[in-house]
């Protein structure tokens, strides 16, 4: 049992009961003992008295005092009592604290292991679908993601080399449809707009080195198509084809430089010259012979090519005659 404190206060009671004690057994030996006298007699009375209301007070007081210590020390018992009831919920309230904390994270790794695989998957298929969008970054970004957060190096890799071929694969083909156009205005000689376009071209591809030498490719085949150009019109002089090479220096003009032009003047005014010529003998014959339709025919061909000339004037004289006589042929002959 725990043993239990004297109060403090008991001691001043035992004093304060000693002296009474003393006052009464000094006021009785005063009134018994002494020769009565007046003094006596008042000293034993007071001292009687005084030792009265000293036991009176002490039997008054010390009930109230040990009734107020019964209740303090009733106050500090609850106060301990409540503060080690208080102490253990707090320590429950701690542990259980303690508790919640490690369930919410078994809880949460639990669950990043329960959707791990799902997580996974979404990310499988958002790489696919963007790989089917032609998002080729963000198929890549997908992918790296799949070997940081997955660890899934191998199918990391497996979908980079997919991105890569299929990335490589469409910019050949969008580039070969690009292209078409520029082959189309290159074989129609249109060389100035082929290129204007080859020009957009490098500005899409900027690292492509065949886009890079489109320039290049392109002044190639006119400097050949030049060539070719010169000696067809060569060929058809040798062989004395003058509407051929006629037809070949008009196509060969727009490729010549003015030195090349000068060098060439000479040849072509003895062209002109001889096909002026055979189309004078040939309109003479056609109007010699009467063929009417065919004088009209040379006659025009002959104003178009020729307009700054005599001949030209003369033909233009007798147009007028020719076309009445298509529509009238009993009109007068010339």
């Amino acid at each position: 049992m725990q043993n239990r404190r004297i109060p403090t206060f008991t001691w001043i009671f035992a004093i304060a009961f000693l002296a009474v004690i003393a006052a009464l057994a000094g006021g009785i030996s005063l009134l018994r003992h002494l020769p009565v006298d007046s003094a006596s007699l008042a000293t034993g009375v007071a001292l009687l008295a005084a030792g009265y209301l000293g036991l009176i007070a002490i039997l008054v007081t010390l009930p109230i005092a040990l009734n107020l210590v019964a209740a303090r020390q009733t106050n500090l018992r609850h106060q301990t009592e409540f503060m080690t009831a208080l102490g253990d919920r707090l320590e429950g309230i701690s542990i259980l604290m303690n508790l919640m904390s490690e369930q919410q994270l078994l809880s949460d790794r639990a669950k990043a292991v329960a959707f791990r695989e799902k997580d996974y998957d979404a990310v499988h298929r958002a790489v696919v679908e963007e790989i089917a969008r032609r998002n080729w970054d963000a198929a890549i970004l997908l992918a790296n993601d799949i070997e940081r957060q997955f660890g899934y190096k191998q199918q990391a890799d497996a979908f980079r080399a997919e991105i890569t071929s299929k990335r490589s694969d469409f910019q050949r083909s969008h580039l070969a449809e690009l292209l078409a156009p520029v082959d189309r205005h290159i074989k129609a000689e249109a060389w100035g707009t082929a290129l204007q376009e080859a020009q957009q071209i490098m500005e899409q591809f900027p690292g492509d080195e065949h886009v890079k030498r489109l320039p290049e490719e392109i002044e190639s085949r006119r400097q050949l198509r030049k060539q070719q150009l010169r000696e067809s019109w060569q060929d058809a002089i040798d062989r004395h084809d003058v509407d051929g090479s006629i037809e070949i220096l008009k196509k060969l003009d727009i490729y010549l430089t003015p030195a090349e032009a000068e060098s060439m003047q000479e040849i072509a005014r003895n062209v002109f010259k001889e096909k002026r010529e055979a189309l004078r003998i040939r309109f003479a014959q056609a109007v010699k012979e009467q063929r009417i339709a065919d004088a009209v025919r040379l006659g025009e061909e002959i104003m178009n090519d020729f307009p700054n000339t005599r001949m030209a004037q003369e033909v233009r004289d007798m147009m007028t005659t020719l076309r009445q006589r298509i529509h009238d042929p009993h009109a007068p002959a010339m």
